[in-house]
């Protein structure tokens, strides 16, 4: 009889004691222990089995469970004689940052004083061994939801010394999802004060604590060391392009195979076009273990992973980033590779300011995998992950671009028919009441422009291949739409800021916009497509601030 697949569960104690689905990934814990690293920096995309396995070293290491040999007797783990003696002998100190990804600097800081109350509670019955001063105990019971920051600074680190004394061994300290309240707050613009009391709490946990044994992090993204992590000299860090760990995580092929034998699935090739595609350290054919499981339970093919996040970090960045990226973001969606430079150090505060950091965070959360690198220069040959990932990226696109409401279905249906009012009007209203927010009149109003409406028309994939910025004629074409049935008219875009000295209103923009588009002869591309003349039409799009202006049509699209 094959095993109940559990969906979301991630407690080893249960999934063993109730011969739930589990694949035995606990090799893991003896290559980590071995590595005799201090603290261990450990990146993987979300629901890659993160939280699993630190709850599976607790299992194996923590008094807690000393004597459950039974958990663990034919798995991997076992194996090794040397490191089974150790089962139920570590003290451990196991904490998620789940649930500090908040919209505010006072929430998040209230949710970590109730995540570091709970985990002393739940070490309680220490006090019952009348092994600490005075002056422990009154800091032991200062450790509430009230508790001053400096205290919550130093929680983690006085436990250690309680348990260390306790137990007679240096304990562990395990971090799930270490990254979580640091993308929030950079989302939601406390990232300086968020930093200030992370820095401070991983340095009296990870730097100067003394009774500290191994510490071991997991998360998304590699944070720069030197925002978060400045003085930890013993930090070693593993993405997801180290040698280590590589198939630790997420289910190998072999894997996935058998389990689908096991429950007499045939749709292995599909099951590889949408789950398949993750590279760790240069090891190939790593699948997705939650969308695995999703699609063993349901037996259909969705998308499963990206069902289990809001993606507003990756949304927002994708939204808000320049025309190259989108350029660049189309290219992957038709199943092409892009060659971009970044660095695997995820610095929050230049996501908009380098070219190449977007990627770097793309990276990291699995949305994109590297072919080829070459980390020294900071090159990386990469392309979409799977399937899944494809869309995932078309739903988000879809959704930023179109403006959370009809606006964008209306444009694109006013484009078609060459409805230039409506156009003016949608435009024009998109502008007043969205564009302060991205600040379009600042620098490069044109490029800012441009990149929008490539997110308008980005549903046109399929109808049109979308270029911009390409070679055509004597020139380089802001926006062109190519049709690719037959019946469909070809479209020419091009965008002007209004040059106040030279045009006196945007009227003159548009028309100086409409003749560079003639004088340059871009139509000629859309014609040796086979597009008629008379089914060609240009669109001047003349910008002065938030004031937008569009002409064109189809007279002299093509002269």
């Amino acid at each position: 009889m094959s095993r109940i697949i559990p969906t979301g569960e991630q407690n080893f104690a249960t999934l063993r004691e109730e011969n739930l689905f589990y694949i035995d990934k606990t090799r893991f814990i003896q290559e980590w222990w071995e590595g005799r690293d201090r603290v261990t920096l450990i990146t993987r995309p979300r629901r890659f089995g993160k939280t699993l396995m630190l709850d599976t070293i607790t299992t194996f290491f923590s008094p807690e469970f000393n004597g459950r040999k039974d958990l663990f007797e034919d798995l991997e783990i076992w194996k090794n004689e040397k490191i089974r003696e150790l089962q139920g002998k570590v003290p451990v100190i196991f904490i998620s940052f789940s649930g500090t990804d908040c919209n505010n600097y006072d929430g998040m800081k209230r949710a970590f004083k109730n995540i570091l109350s709970n985990l002393y509670n739940s070490f309680r019955t220490i006090l019952d061994f009348n092994l600490l001063y005075e002056t422990e105990k009154e800091q032991f019971a200062s450790v509430r939801r009230d508790m001053s920051d400096e205290t919550a600074q130093m929680a983690i680190q006085d436990l250690s010394i309680y348990l260390a004394r306790q137990f007679g061994e240096l304990p562990l300290v395990l971090l799930d999802e270490y990254d979580a309240p640091l993308q929030a707050a950079w989302l939601h613009g406390y990232w300086d004060e968020a930093v200030d009391f992370l820095r401070g709490l991983f340095n009296l946990t990870f730097k100067t604590n003394k009774s500290l044994g191994r510490g071991l992090m997991t998360g998304i993204t590699r944070v720069s060391k030197e925002s978060l992590f400045s003085g930890l000299n013993n930090l070693k860090v593993v993405t997801i392009t180290s040698k280590l760990y590589t198939t630790s995580f997420g289910f190998t092929e072999d894997e996935v195979f058998a389990i689908m034998d096991e429950y007499n699935l045939k749709d292995k090739e599909e099951v590889k076009r949408w789950y398949d595609g993750f590279i760790f350290g240069g090891v190939e054919d790593i699948y997705n273990p939650w969308s695995i499981i999703g699609y063993l339970s349901e037996q259909s093919f969705e998308p499963y992973w990206a069902q289990t996040s809001s993606n507003a970090l990756v949304g927002q960045l994708i939204a808000n980033s320049s025309v190259k990226i989108k350029e660049e973001t189309e290219d992957l969606l038709q199943g092409k590779s892009i060659t971009v430079n970044f660095d695997e150090q995820v610095i929050f505060s230049q996501l908009y300011k380098k070219p190449g950091a977007i990627w770097s965070l793309l990276m990291a959360a699995g949305y994109v995998k590297p072919l080829r690198f070459d980390r020294g220069r900071g090159e990386y040959e990469i392309t979409l992950t799977n399937y899944e990932v494809k869309m995932l990226i078309d739903t988000m696109i879809s959704e930023w671009f179109n403006n959370d409401n009809a606006d964008g279905e209306k444009f694109r249906k006013a484009l078609l028919s060459n409805d230039i009012e409506i156009m003016n009007v949608i435009m024009s209203d998109i502008a007043e009441n969205t564009f302060s927010f991205f600040d379009a009149g600042k620098k490069e109003p044109e490029r800012f422009y441009h990149a929008f409406v490539l997110g308008l028309i980005v549903d046109f994939r399929g109808r049109y291949e979308i270029v911009s910025n390409r070679e055509t004629g004597l020139g380089r074409c802001d926006v062109m739409l190519i049709p690719l049935h037959s019946g469909d008219r070809g479209i020419i875009i091009e965008f002007k800021t209004r040059d106040v000295v030279k045009e006196k209103t945007l009227k003159a923009t548009c028309n100086n916009a409409l003749k560079q588009i003639r004088k340059m002869r871009y139509a000629s591309t859309l014609q040796a497509r086979g597009v008629v003349k008379n089914a060609i039409f240009s669109y001047g799009f003349g910008f002065d601030g938030k004031q937008v202006l569009i002409a064109g049509g189809a007279s002299k699209a093509s002269a």
